[in-house]
């Protein structure tokens, strides 16, 4: 029997138990195959086997996201608090500090404080175990991951709410001290905590290097 003839059920059935590299190989063997390869339930079933998700929810942003069903396609979200620290959220998850800051694009640790929430790369598989996950574009870090939220549906609370609107507060505090220490406008503070991943440090550092740059170049 070709592959042509190979029933659509039956393929589709078989298909759903391949790992993501296997089911790639399958759309090359006919139209038939790749119809069914292409399917993104049978995408999404080759992807999350191997960790035990029970879904994956949303569509990302080219199917090739789905080739690479590696630990590090996934990530648990942390809710940033009031008193938490890049050392604290590591040790809390079991993780290593390092790994946080690379995985969320962060400069130093004090990152964290225009952070609402940060990715946490999962350390332990069993965490995934009837999941449910959800496709995210993440602007901070600038990675598209599946995330787990352990408190539930991204959003889908008063408290995730209360969260946007304490880290919009707490953005809004460190635009106006880097503003206050710098002497500069709103703007320009804007933008040097835009260059630096919203550190406050970082951002004051930056400007001073600018500054003397200048100073250097009109010979003062």
């Amino acid at each position: 029997m070709s592959g042509g003839d190979f029933p659509g059920d039956l393929l589709r059935a078989v298909l759903h138990r391949l790992p993501p590299a296997d089911v790639a190989r399958a759309a090359c063997v006919c139209r038939l195959w790749r119809a069914v390869a292409s399917d993104r339930a049978v995408l999404e079933a080759a992807f999350r086997a191997p960790w035990g998700v029970r879904r994956v929810l949303g569509d990302p942003a080219t199917r090739a996201f789905w080739r690479a069903a590696s630990l590090a396609r996934f990530a648990l979200s942390h809710t940033v608090r009031r008193g938490d620290t890049v050392p604290g959220v590591a040790l809390k998850y079991s993780v290593q500090v390092t790994d946080i800051k690379r995985f969320n694009n962060m400069m130093s640790d004090h990152g964290i404080y225009s952070r609402e929430r940060l990715l946490i790369p999962i350390s332990d598989p069993e965490i995934l175990l009837g999941s449910t996950c959800y496709i995210e574009m993440d602007h901070n870090s600038k990675r598209e991951v599946a995330v787990f939220y352990p408190e539930g549906h991204p959003n889908g609370n008063a408290e995730s709410v209360a969260n946007a609107a304490a880290a919009k507060r707490r953005s809004k505090r460190i635009l106006e001290s880097v503003r206050r220490s710098l002497h500069v406008d709103d703007g320009t503070a804007e933008y040097y905590l835009s260059v630096t991943g919203g550190d406050p440090r970082a951002a004051m550092m930056e400007f001073s290097e600018d500054l003397r740059w200048e100073q250097r170049q009109t010979g003062h």
